[in-house]
């Protein structure tokens, strides 16, 4: 199995949250493949200094070259709450899966709309840092529910 995270986020503040994103990744490899890519460039920074609309438009556009690779989930607050039971559901049978954390501006509904699942962790705004943390020991999570592992009980 192949799971990819794909983020709209500046690389930065590595020395406080790399260690926690590669132990998860690490307590993932005995079932999956866990990548994190971080997706930032001059075309995102310029359309978030337009427009909300232009933001939007630059986050689809980036992720653009991954959708349909994979069974695609995007992270958004308008999405359905799962518990952790109905997340490794999320991932049970997928060769690969592909989750998308949009910018600060969030995602353009067309995305949201052609995407797989769209999934929230709550209501609350959390940082993209620590937003990839969480998703990461949810993955591990969803995995040791998949794999009867203890971890979850």
């Amino acid at each position: 199995m192949k799971i990819n995270l794909y983020i709209i986020d500046k690389k930065g503040k590595r020395e406080l949250y790399t260690p926690l994103m590669e132990h998860y990744i690490k307590s993932c490899r005995s079932w999956a493949k866990v990548e994190v890519h971080e997706l930032f460039g001059k075309e995102i920074a310029k359309a978030q200094e337009l427009s909300p609309a232009a933001a939007q438009a630059a986050y689809t556009q980036a992720f653009e070259r991954y959708r349909g690779s994979g069974y695609d989930i995007a992270l958004d607050p308008t999405g359905e709450m799962v518990d952790s039971h109905g997340f490794a559901d999320l991932l049970k049978d997928r060769g690969v899966v592909n989750f998308y954390i949009g910018g600060a501006f969030g995602f353009e509904r067309g995305f949201l709309e052609q995407s797989n699942k769209v999934v929230s962790f709550g209501r609350i705004t959390l940082s993209h840092k620590l937003i990839k943390v969480v998703l990461l020991e949810q993955i591990f999570r969803g995995l040791s529910i998949i794999h009867n592992h203890p971890y979850h009980k």
